[in-house]
């Protein structure tokens, strides 16, 4: 089964503004911190828990999002991941308690931890390609050249 191009450019953009999405909430949250603050009554030291619970899931849960990945399919898990994190949002934005706030966050955290984890191995294989096949096509003294020709110090 071969997909047109334009299919391929569709699900590239969709995987793109899933990530983009992922990434923007975990630094824009720090920009609503105060309003955050004012809004739900957070002390200083509990506004933390507003980020935290969010990077705690998040990082906590990236591996086994990878598993979840490879157990049911990278497509499902993708989806499922923004379907979550999407509804996780609307709570966060809908919650007028300090505690609903941080569930919602850390279910935020959760859904995105899903969706980088099956899109964070194109990522990887991309930048690790990209780097030896580029360096390929510009000669022996970058890229793939330089890391061949060098590895042998790295590796001895």
């Amino acid at each position: 089964m071969t997909k047109s191009p334009s299919t391929r450019w569709l699900a590239l953009g969709v995987l793109s503004l899933g990530t983009l999405m992922i990434v923007l909430d975990t630094t824009i949250v720090n920009v609503a911190l105060p309003s955050i603050r004012a809004d739900l009554g957070f002390t200083e030291t509990s506004l933390a828990w507003v980020v935290n619970a969010y990077m705690l899931a998040f990082g906590g849960f990236l591996l086994l999002g990878g598993w979840l990945g490879d157990l049911y399919g990278h497509r499902k898990l993708f989806l499922f991941g923004i379907v979550l994190f999407t509804f996780a949002s609307l709570a966060c934005g809908m919650s007028g308690a300090q505690g609903a706030l941080l569930i919602a966050r850390w279910i935020q955290g959760l859904g995105g931890a899903i969706v980088s984890a099956v899109y964070g191995f194109v990522c990887a294989g991309g930048g690790s390609l990209g780097v030896l096949l580029g360096g390929h096509s510009r000669g022996p003294s970058t890229g793939t050249g330089s890391f061949w020709s060098t590895s042998r110090w790295v590796l001895s």
